[in-house]
């Protein structure tokens, strides 16, 4: 039998894993799945990490994204409100927000393991 369909209310996103500069915020897993939201408030810039063997997939519904990564981190993508950013399994990157107003990007993950990996920089 399957599972039942559910709906997760804004109050009950939990906390997910932690990079600095940015807050996660889980809405649902399931095996190989990842949902929750990302916030990053303007002018902040995260912790360089990947998510292993995940696909990463961003909305952005408010306010501006930008994804440094590539050798040394010298390649960038930029999105507002309205565009998606995917990022491959095992990327390097970080995210900061070069805008005036908090960010939030709605997140999904397809892979397994861990889904955020920490590290020290873009060659690590």
């Amino acid at each position: 039998m399957s599972e039942p369909v559910r709906v997760v209310r804004e109050d009950d996103l939990v906390d997910g894993d932690p990079t600095p500069g940015m807050h996660r915020q889980v809405a649902f897993e399931a095996p190989s799945l990842w949902a929750g939201l990302v916030h990053t408030e303007p002018g902040a810039t995260s912790g360089w990490h990947h998510h292993g063997d995940h696909e990463t997939s961003l909305y952005v519904v408010a306010g501006t994204m930008r994804l440094e990564f590539g050798a040394g981190g010298s390649e960038v993508a930029d999105a507002g409100a309205g565009e998606f950013i995917h990022v491959p399994a095992h990327t390097v990157h970080r995210e900061s927000n070069p805008g005036g107003d908090r960010s939030t990007a709605v997140i999904a993950r397809a892979g397994d393991g861990p889904p955020t990996v920490n590290v020290d920089g873009p060659d690590a």
